[in-house]
This record gives structure tokens, sequence and C-alpha cells, in this order.
């Protein structure tokens, strides 16, 4: 029953060669990568506003400029991005152009930086959805918590369907909120030129305080500046999912990039236009949004075209968190790939979706959206810090890269060069002062966390490393010759053994050569769950000369358990004895608790699908652990040991021979 809740929830499993057929068009892609950057309009000038309200209303009219020089800055860092996409055309974005021209520790800070603020995203989006929607229906407050974990959980359950699947779906809300915020900025227009607004009340304008107060009105203005620049996040998603586009994905990523800040400078300076010329009431925990106020002003009261754009925005902002959902897995599979974070995260799922990443952002968005009561103004200060820090490292990263082109042989420094060079250099130094702002001015509202949390997250990586490399040195086959692993012996039995492994390590060869003592008629079983890793061990296996055959067993959908008791079931239909035949499982063991969650606990799922196969068939099958302690001596095999030793003593003897003579 679980199973089938699972096959309508999820969906029927995908083949491997399947992946090419779930890339996305540019229409898709701007659904999926596009909505957390453009949902920010929403709530950008509103984070603006709530600052200079501490002036008085007659400071409120700066958020014009201020609006301006953040789109400003939105132009110098999208077209940044755009030369990235193409550099980089693997993806990656921040974390791989930072470690690849940085150094390993920048790289790691982007992807610190990356991951916190995408955690981020979740929360802050779906508390802003839940904001629109008792906006609308003020009744629904008290449900804010419970509203935003059943979003945050539809959410999961779209990525967990898939990349196309979501891009579908999420693609009517993301145009229909579009749509909703060009049509509004279109009507006020109109009203504004036609001079239809309601008379201006008489303001004092900021710059008009006095000297006294002027630091505290530059502060204030560079808090506000701050506050705006969250319409900045999710610009830099396209160049972490550039896999995800149909070919040629950089064009197509590049295309998607110039539409997207096409559309966010358009809606995020038109909102801020239109709260500067109709009236709103701005304070802190409101219930009813800025730009509700501004859509029952424009639209004139509580109409059809009003809750059309309540529900777009309710539905943008609640569904921006997939942009984080497509981008968070994408970012820390790769990391995981360079043995950052637990191998578990690079696994893809039954829909070709890194599913163990979706699970694990959910999970801590949810944890975040109960802890600040699902208010999204609770959670801004902490937004945005970490997006400027990879911002900066990613554009210096483009500096260095470009470089290093100076080193190519005929390299001739051209004005296009000089002009890259120059423009991300120019946006470093920008995202830089503003990452500086950011710190200074929202350090005591919360940025703190997000400043405390990144080197805190980087000593994890750094921990987790440390463990994969000593796993690695404990398993590797340096230092070890290729020979024979077992004498032929007539004591030895004749039932059919399986040895299952996926690479060829000491581990693995200590069960193959454990197998070998038990019976004359083993075979070694690997599951081809990742085909660059079973080439790897065919190499191995032929750079050896192992005389055991390998049986290499296709499982298209990246599963372990069906192939494995299909092969195993052939097996038993092949062999002449009575007895199942027996399963060898190298098995290593780690020594704390934690350790052990950085690994596929393969094991685990073999012998559960082991388990079910006994209840189903009947009658049992006898599996053999053979554990290997990482950190204890490292295991060789005893014939290659003991010629080892001989040639040693062998050596040690001519040696004093040579001394007596």
């Amino acid at each position: 029953m679980g199973i089938n809740i699972r096959r309508i929830l999820i969906g029927e499993p995908l083949a491997t060669d399947q992946a090419i057929h779930q890339r996305l068009s540019k229409a898709k892609a701007l659904a999926v990568f596009s909505s957390d950057a453009l949902s920010s309009s929403a709530y950008a000038t509103e984070a603006i506003l709530l600052v200079l309200i501490a002036a008085g209303t007659g400071a409120l009219g700066v958020s014009w400029p201020i609006s301006l020089g953040i789109a400003a800055l939105l132009l110098i860092v999208a077209s940044s991005y755009y030369q990235t996409v193409h550099a980089y055309p693997n993806g990656g974005g921040a974390y791989i152009v930072s470690k690849e021209n940085l150094g390993t520790l920048a790289g790691l800070t982007a992807a610190a930086a990356l991951l916190i603020d995408y955690i981020l995203t979740v929360a802050v989006s779906v508390s802003a959805g839940v904001a629109a929607l008792t906006s609308a229906f003020p009744a629904l407050g008290p449900l804010r918590i419970e509203l935003a974990l059943v979003i945050v959980a539809f959410i999961t359950i779209m990525n967990l369907r898939g990349v196309k699947e979501s891009g579908t779906f999420f693609a009517i809300p993301t145009y229909a909120f579009v749509v909703a915020v060009l049509g509004l900025i279109g009507v006020g227009f109109v009203r504004v030129l036609t001079g239809n607004v309601p008379s201006p009340e008489e303001a004092q304008v900021l710059v008009e305080t006095s000297t006294a107060t002027g630091g505290l009105a530059l502060f204030l203005v560079l808090r506000a500046f701050a506050a705006g620049c969250t319409a900045l996040t999710g610009v830099e998603a396209i160049s972490n999912g550039i896999p995800a586009f149909k070919p040629p994905e950089s064009k197509h990523a590049g295309q998607t990039l110039i539409i997207m800040v096409a559309l966010l400078c358009t809606m995020f300076v038109g909102i801020t236009f239109l709260a500067n010329h109709f009236p709103v009431e701005v304070a802190e925990h409101s219930e009813t949004t800025v730009l509700s106020q501004v859509s029952r002003e424009v639209l004139g009261g509580e109409n059809i075209a009003f809750f059309y754009v309540q529900f777009a925005t309710l539905f943008i902002l609640s569904l921006a968190a997939n942009t984080a959902f497509a981008d968070f897995p994408r970012l820390a599979s790769l990391i995981a790939r360079d043995r950052f974070l637990p191998r578990q995260l690079t696994n893809m799922g039954d829909r070709l979706v890194f599913s163990n990443g979706i699970i694990l952002l959910a999970f801590i968005a949810s944890i975040l959206i109960i802890i600040f009561d699902a208010r999204e103004h609770n959670l801004l200060p902490l937004y945005a810090v970490g997006v400027f820090v990879s911002f900066t490292l990613s554009q210096t990263g483009m500096v260095i890269h470009w470089l290093k082109d100076r080193t190519r042989p005929n390299f001739k420094p051209t004005w296009g060069w000089r002009f890259r060079i120059g423009l991300n250099a120019f946006g470093a130094v920008c995202t830089f002062v503003v990452m500086l702002i950011l710190m200074v001015t929202k350090f005591m509202e919360g940025a703190w966390v997000v400043i405390l949390a990144i080197p805190l997250l980087m000593y994890v990586y750094t921990r987790i490393h440390k463990h994969y490399e000593e796993v690695a040195a404990s398993l590797t086959l340096d230092g070890i010759q290729p020979g024979p692993l077992h004498e032929p012996r007539e004591d030895r039995g004749h039932s059919p053994v399986v040895v299952l492994m996926n690479s060829l390590n000491r581990c693995s060869l200590q069960a193959l050569e454990y197998a070998m003592g038990l019976s004359d008629n083993v075979r070694v079983c690997a599951i081809e769950v990742e085909p660059q890793g079973v080439e790897a061990l065919k190499a191995r296996w032929q750079s050896w000369g192992l005389t055991v055959p390998l049986d290499i067993v296709e499982s298209p959908y990246r599963e372990i358990g069906n192939p494995l008791i299909r092969y195993l079931h052939k097996m038993d239909e092949k062999s002449e004895s009575s007895i199942p035949t027996l399963v060898v499982l190298p098995d290593f063991v780690v020594s704390h608790w934690w350790a052990r969650l950085l690994h596929n606990q393969t094991s685990v799922a073999i012998r559960a699908a082991l388990y079910r196969d006994q209840i189903a068939r009947g009658r049992g099958r006898p599996v053999i652990n053979v554990p290997y302690r990482i950190g204890d001596e490292r295991y060789e095999p005893t014939l290659i040991r003991a010629h080892k030793d001989r040639v040693s003593v062998g050596k040690s003897s001519e040696n004093n021979v040579s001394e007596r003579d």
C-alpha cells in the first residue's frame, strides 16, 4: 500500500536514458529558475519602505531613487552571470567559478553562502505567500505556520516528481504573476499620467532633516538600500542549473537570464513607482502588504482584478521556493561529489532528480518557518547576506578566469576581453560594498546568524572531507601489487557464491578473497547504478588480471534491490545445488555514529531486499557480511602479503651477506 501511495504522489520511475528528455525549454526554465527572483518584486519595495518609515512618512519618497540604484546593481550582476553562463556551461555557478579560480576555500565559502541562502529562500518565499493569503483573508492569520508547512510539503512532492513535470506546473503561477504585475503597473502608470491619483499629502523629504540627524539619515538610506537588495536574490539560479536546459544549454540559459532580468527590473521599479504615487500604510507585522494596498488603490477596490493580483502573488510567492528546490539539490550534489557533503546527495531518485537534497531542504526550511512564526519580515534580515557573498566571490573569480587567458598561445588583449574583465571587476567591487552594507546594517537584526553560520558550515565541510579522505586512504589499492588471491585447494566447496561490489578496493578485495576460500564457484556482481563507476571497476578488474567472472547487472532505474533479486533468482535456477546462492557482502565499518550517516547504507538496502524476497518466496538465503574496519591496519591479500614478506626477507639476507663481505 505504501508503494502505491508513493507512486501516486511521485509517479512511476524514469529510466536513466530518459534524462535528456527531462531538459527544460526556455519558457519552463524561466518558471523554474526565475520564480524566486521575480517574486522578490512583491516584497522588496515593502522592505525598503519599512526601513524608511522610521524617519517619518516624508522619507518614503527616497524609495524611488533607492530602487533605481538597486536596478542598476541588478543589471551589473546579471551581466556578470551572463558571462559565467557561457564560460562554465556545466553549471555550478559561484561554487565552481570560485573553486577553480580562487581556490577551494573560496569555493566552499561561496557554496556555504548559497546553500544558506536557498534555505532562507524557501522560508521567506513561503512565509511571504502566506502573508499575501492572510492579507486577502485575515481570518486565516492564526494558521500561518500550518499553511506554510502545507505549501512546503506540496512543493517538495512536485519537485520529487521531476524537473520537467514541476516546470510545467510552476509555469502557470509564474506567468500569471507576471501578467498580474505588468497589468497593474500599466493601469497605475496610465492613472499617474492622466492625473487620476489621490492628492499627495504634505511630505517632509529625508534630505531636509537637520544636520544633527544627517548621520542617522544616511544610515537609514543604507539600511533601506540593503533591505531592497533582496530583489537580487535568485539571480544566480540560472548559472547553477545550466545542465537542466535543452541544448544548446549555455545559449538558452543566457537568453532566459536576459528575459528574467528585464522582467524583474520592470516589475520592481514599477511597484516602487506606484507606491510613491498612491497612498500606502507601512507598519511592522501589518496584515496587509504594500502590494495589496497598491493593488486596491490602483484597481479601485476589492474587485475581481484585485483578487486576481492577490492570488497570483500568493501562488508565485509560495511557489517561488521552487527555484531553491531546483538549485539547492544540484549545488549540494556538486559539493558532495567533491567529498565535502554526504555522498547520498549525489544519488538520483526515481524521477531523475536529487531526491535526498530536496527532502533535506524541505526539512531545514520547515524548521525555520516554525521558529520564525512564518513571518517573512522576521527572516528578511538574514536574507541576501549570503547571496552577496557568493556574488562577490563569483565575479572576482571571473576576473581571474579572464586573466588566465593571457597564458594561451597567440593571445591578444582585445577590447572585448578588457571589457569583460572591467565589468566583472566593477561588479565585484559593487557587490562587495553592498555585502559590507548588509552586514553592518542588518547585523543586530539577525544577519550575525548568517555570518556565523557560513564558517560553521565550512567547518562541517572540512570534517566531512577529512573523514572521506581517511576512508579513501584505508580503501585504496595503492601499495598492493596485483597478484593471485587464493591458491587452488581440494577442500573448497562448489556451492554458488556471489560477491557484491561496486568498486575494487581493499574492502571488496578482502570479501572476494574470503569467498574464494569458501568455494571454487564464485562470481562477482556489480549493479550498474552509475555507468562511470562500473567502467572504472571493469578497468581495475582487467588491470589486476582477475579470473573470477564479473557480472554487470543493468539498473535503468538506479535501484539495487530488484535487479539484484532477479539476478540471484537466475543464479539459483542455473545452480545444481539445492542451497540458494550464497551472498558475500563487503561492509566497511566506521568508528563514529555520525560517520555512518555519510555513507550510502547500500548494505542496509540489500539486506532489506533480501528479506522481502525471503518473505515472498518462503525460503531464506545465506548472507555473509565481511566487515572491514576503517582506521585499522590496512588489509592485503594473504598470498600477496606472503610474497612481499619473502621478497623482503630475501633482500634482507642479501644485504647481510653483502655487509659480511
